[in-house]
């Protein structure tokens, strides 16, 4: 009913920026938070960023270790969450994955998605 799709993954050096993007699209009511995980090879998927919120001045959180570093943004009108990420670190490398908390009608729970990742190498 509801897709989650991420972008904007790829190699970069370290020092480098690049900006993730992620549609929800389907059968969409409404979206309360947005939040952008990631995944490291051998460690478990952690929250790095989150939107929570349907308005444009909501509460947002970082990481303490990717505070100053990347800026999570929403458009609401796109159903889109982004996450701009500058300064990057070799220990950055990760699989990223974009999460949703979607009400696909009204009188309805929400239910949380996730996208299919997006890799994101930093080498030194």
């Amino acid at each position: 009913q509801v897709q989650l799709v991420e972008s904007g993954g790829g190699l970069v050096q370290a020092g480098g920026s690049l900006r993730l993007s992620c549609v929800a699209s389907g059968r969409i009511f409404s979206i309360s938070a947005m939040y952008w995980y990631r995944q490291a090879p051998g460690k478990q998927r952690e929250v790095i960023a989150g939107h929570a919120s349907d308005t444009s001045d909501g509460s947002i959180y970082y990481a303490d270790y990717v505070k100053g570093r990347f800026t999570i943004s929403r458009d609401n009108a796109k159903n889109t969450v982004y996450l701009q990420m500058n300064s990057l670190k070799p220990e950055d490398t990760a699989v990223y994955y974009c999460n949703a908390i979607v009400k696909t009608e009204r009188f309805m729970g929400s239910r949380n998605y996730w996208g299919q990742g997006t890799q994101v190498t930093v080498s030194s």
